[in-house]
C-alpha cells in the first residue's frame, strides 16, 4: 500500500502543509500516525483520495461542511445514486448562486461603465470650457505698464 508524507502530498496537489493539517482538522483526512509521540502523519491512498476530492470541490466553490458530506458519501459505494443525487442537489444551488452573482457583476459593470462614460464626458467638457475660459480672458486682459515717477509712486497704465 502506498503511503505519502505531508510534504509529499503539499508538493503534489501545489498546496501548504498547513493546509493539509487544516483538512485533517476539518475531519476531511486522518492519516496515521507513527515515530515518536505520534508526530509524523503517514497519509494513504484513502487520504490522498479524500484530499484531491477537498480540492476538487474548493475549485468548484463548495463549503467545506458539503465537501465532507459528498466525500464521506463517497466512501460507502452501496448506493451511489443518493451520493449522485446529493452532489447534483449541491451543483445545482451553486449554479444559481454563481448565475446570481453573474448578473450582479453585470449590472455592477454596466453602472461602472456609465459612471466611467459621464466622467470622460465631464472631463472633455470641462476641458473645452477651460480653453474657452482661457482664450477670452487672454484677449480681454488688460496690458498693465509700470513707469516710475519723479516721487517714486508707481502709476499703472492701461494699453
Amino acid at each position: 500500500m502506498s503511503t505519502f508524507s505531508i510534504t509529499e502530498l503539499a508538493r503534489e496537489f501545489d498546496i501548504t502543509p498547513r493546509a493539509i493539517r487544516f483538512y485533517e482538522d476539518q475531519g476531511l483526512i486522518s492519516p496515521q500516525r507513527e515515530g515518536a509521540g505520534g508526530r509524523t502523519r503517514v497519509y494513504g491512498a484513502r487520504d490522498r483520495t479524500r484530499l484531491k476530492l477537498t480540492l476538487r470541490g474548493k475549485r468548484l466553490g463548495l463549503t467545506l461542511s458539503e465537501i465532507k458530506d459528498l466525500v464521506d458519501m463517497y466512501e460507502s459505494p452501496k448506493d451511489s445514486s443518493a451520493q449522485l443525487n446529493r452532489f447534483l442537489s449541491v451543483l445545482a444551488r451553486h449554479r444559481e448562486a454563481l448565475e446570481q452573482q453573474r448578473e450582479d457583476l453585470e449590472i455592477t459593470l454596466a453602472e461602472i461603465a456609465a459612471h466611467e462614460e459621464k466622467c470622460r464626458r465631464m472631463l472633455a467638457e470641462g476641458n473645452d470650457r477651460s480653453k474657452t475660459v482661457r482664450k477670452t480672458a487672454a484677449k480681454n486682459k488688460p496690458s498693465i505698464a509700470l513707469t516710475s515717477t519723479p516721487t517714486n509712486k508707481m502709476n499703472r497704465t492701461a494699453k
